[in-house]
């Protein structure tokens, strides 16, 4: 491999297999997420109904993502990942049955609202399983000494997925309307079973097959707990997503507040991930790794700032800067919190780790959808999203002054170090 090489992981195949079968699985996931939220505001125009569907997804999320990591670490990652995705297939279909209008004609309102929230709260189940089946095949389609790599073209990928899938589903909800945008999700969701099964069976690293599932639990938490450089930067995103999204109210910014219709809402769900994306490509270029704690604070204080900025805003345009500038600086938080992981799990745990980073971090954007929803409900949508903005910033400044070290962690000696063998 070439010194700095930024195309280092993508000379691997199987790794673009990967990279194709994530981008067309995180699509047809937030493209999914995004048409039910319109969905469910067109029906109900209740705020609060937005936070219920984070919450239905978040129950099960939480709930199954430690024992799913003990599945994971115990199990093949290919095969388990089909699995998972086969399920999100079946999720996707049943929400394009409830979304047709012969059906919804034998339903009540309140029984068509129960069933997409009971499809969410499947999808959770399902969800549990598959963040952790990605991180640990990652890790087993690559060499180590390209993790970091791997790691910033994984996460550009996702966030790709993220911005294209919500800017299609506003633009076909308004082209061909919420029934027909679901069956679009489910061919996507076909379509990453089938790149995935063009790559081979992984070998199962974890020694202590058979383990007893407390032990291994406990094994996972103690070890993410003692590693303080990991323990930081999962609670720092966590609060900052709690608090500071606004992603989950963005369906009422759209019809009431900035009233752009469902293309505009297209466009105000992708900005973030449009500024991600950049944000990742031009980091497999320019190294994020030097004062990264550093780094890590300040990307999370100016995402504060972008959220009151939104919040306050009644001009689209510059609601969409700011939530594009919020995705930049949350891309700087992803690419570091994801190469403090790839460098300091061990094989034998990607499972279990992943399964905490996603109770930290992953549900933190359900959690903080049902924070949004409660907020917005009892102090009104505007106040809310700047009451997050003011958590987070404080949650970042308290963190700067109480963890010198936090301040201080510079990620460039280790990860030298594993691209040297090391």
């Amino acid at each position: 491999m070439k010194k700095n090489d930024p195309y280092a992981a993508l000379r691997y195949r199987e790794f673009n297999l990967f990279l194709i079968m994530r981008f067309a699985m995180v699509f047809a996931w937030s493209m999914q997420f995004v048409i039910i939220e319109w969905e469910v505001y067109s029906l109900t125009k209740n705020p609060l109904s937005l936070g219920i569907i984070g919450l239905m997804e978040i129950i099960p999320a939480v709930s199954m993502a430690l024992f799913a990591g003990h599945i994971v670490d115990q199990s093949e990652k290919k095969g388990l990942l089909i699995k998972c995705i086969f399920g999100f297939s079946v999720v996707s279909f049943g929400l394009f049955l409830v979304t047709l209008p012969s059906i919804q004609s034998h339903f009540s309102f309140d029984g068509i609202l129960y069933l997409v929230y009971s499809l969410v709260f499947l999808g959770g189940l399902v969800r549990a399983f598959i963040g952790p089946s990605v991180f640990s095949l990652l890790s087993l389609i690559v060499p180590k000494k390209v993790y970091p790599n791997a790691s910033t073209w994984s996460s550009s990928v996702w966030q790709m997925g993220s911005m294209f899938g919500p800017a299609l589903a506003g633009f076909s909800i308004s082209l061909i309307g919420v029934h027909w945008s679901m069956c679009l999700v489910f061919a996507f969701s076909v379509f990453s079973l089938i790149t995935l099964s063009q790559i081979s069976k992984k070998p199962i690293l974890n020694p202590k097959i058979g383990e007893p599932i407390l032990q291994s639990l406990k094994e996972g938490v103690k070890f993410v707990f003692k590693n303080k450089t990991i323990l930081g930067a999962l609670s720092l995103d966590m609060f900052a997503v709690l608090f500071g999204g606004a992603v989950a109210l963005l369906p009422i910014f759209a019809q009431d507040i900035l009233k752009v219709g469902s293309e505009g809402f297209g466009i105000l769900r992708a900005a973030p991930a449009v500024g991600a994306v950049i944000t990742m490509i031009l980091s497999a270029y320019i190294s994020l790794n030097k004062k990264a704690g550093i780094k890590l604070l300040s990307a999370i204080f100016i995402f504060g700032i972008c959220m009151i900025v939104f919040g306050l805003s009644t001009i689209f345009w510059i609601s969409v800067m700011a939530l594009f500038l919020s995705g930049i600086v949350d891309g700087v938080s992803v690419v570091i919190r994801n190469t403090i992981l790839q460098i300091h799990t061990p094989d034998n745990m990607r499972g279990r780790v992943s399964s905490v980073n996603s109770i930290f971090v992953g549900s933190s954007n359900e959690l903080g959808s049902f924070e949004s929803g409660v907020t917005a409900k009892l102090m009104g949508v505007v106040n809310a999203v700047v009451f997050g903005g003011i958590m987070t910033l404080i949650t970042v400044t308290t963190t700067a002054l109480v963890s010198p070290s936090f301040r201080k962690l510079d990620l460039e000696k280790d990860v030298e170090a594993l691209e040297n063998g090391d």
